[in-house]
């Protein structure tokens, strides 16, 4: 099984890129050939300053390794240096009918929310699939959000593979629906273009400050409360044992806990889960021409199948 994820290095890692990408990795690393790219070709869509692109770039690789990414199993390499996905695009994109991109939500959400309509953002999709289908993945560990990316993937792949024959394997989304959407401070799919994450290495005041901002309701210290509804009670239990969520839950309901309370919980559950990360991390950092290789190791091993799978596409389109 060939596996293949990326990540745009567009902000600061957060909880939601934790649970919602990066763990689900790091696990299923052990069960087959892993890829993972950092999309710095998709972040240019909105970030616009060559230094700030280059230091996320980097700022992702180091969050990876820090989180469990091990380069003995897992190939991670930056999106720009596997160039053959842009031909891939373009070859994917001449059986792209116009109705399958109008139709994405992320598309239509990001304009909504006042991003500028750029062609860039608009085939999104279509270099996502090349990234997808240039190493032949089988699974894509994606969010809930993220599925019609995929799904978009397999129509093109399959549209194709009708057209010129038999090129590209159809991948199949994994999806972990419990943590499909991780809450922001605000109450909205966290995500760094809202401005509403929780970093995973971020510590200290900061951190404290950002938990006890969270978005709660109204009710009073000795008010029960219902945990289902509450954005503290959905990031507590992403980091909590079944046991301690329905503990948590019982204090909920019972009355005579603040969200105060419920949100120090939650900052003590952040630390102790992300501190050895923290650790890890600050000395990825002080070795900086390690990292460096593992990204070229990384694209040495993707280039490898892209290489091959484009050839065999230039090939049934006859351009070779």
């Amino acid at each position: 099984m060939r596996i293949l994820s990326g990540i745009q290095p567009s902000g600061k890692l957060h909880i939601g890129n934790y649970f919602g990408a990066m763990k689900p990795c790091i696990e299923l690393q052990e069960q087959g050939d892993a890829y993972i790219f950092i999309a710095n070709y998709h972040a240019m869509t909105t970030v616009q300053d060559g230094n700030a692109l280059r230091e996320m770039t980097t700022d992702v690789a180091l969050d990876f390794l820090a989180a469990g990414i091990d380069p003995e199993r897992t190939a991670l390499y930056r999106q720009s240096d596997v160039p053959e996905v842009h031909e891939l695009a373009w070859l994917l994109s001449t059986v792209c009918p116009m109705g399958l991109l109008e139709r994405c939500h992320s598309y239509k959400d990001k304009i909504a929310k006042g991003i500028s309509p750029m062609h860039g953002l608009f085939a999104y999709p279509v270099l996502m699939a090349a990234d997808i289908l240039a190493v032949q993945s089988n699974v894509v560990p994606v969010g809930k959000d993220q599925k019609q990316h995929v799904e978009v993937t397999r129509d093109l792949a399959v549209k194709f593979n009708n057209t010129f024959g038999e090129v590209f394997t159809i991948p199949e989304p994994s999806i972990r629906e419990h943590v499909a959407v991780v809450p922001g401070v605000d109450g909205q799919k966290m995500s760094k273009s809202y401005d509403n994450t929780i970093e995973i290495f971020m510590e200290g005041k900061p951190l404290k400050k950002r938990v006890m901002s969270i978005l709660t309701d109204s009710k009073q210290l000795e008010d029960p409360k219902e945990p289902e509804t509450c954005n503290v009670f959905a990031l507590c239990k992403l980091l909590s044992t079944e046991e301690e969520q329905a503990a948590l839950a019982e204090r909920y309901r019972a009355g005579g806990m603040g969200y105060g309370h419920a949100k120090l919980e939650l900052l003590e559950k952040i630390n102790s889960h992300f501190a050895p990360m923290r650790e890890k991390r600050r000395e990825l950092a002080a070795n900086m021409d390690y990292v460096e290789d593992v990204l070229k190791t990384g694209a040495e091993k993707a280039s490898v199948l892209a290489r091959e799978t484009l050839s065999k596409a230039r090939h049934a389109v006859g351009l070779q």
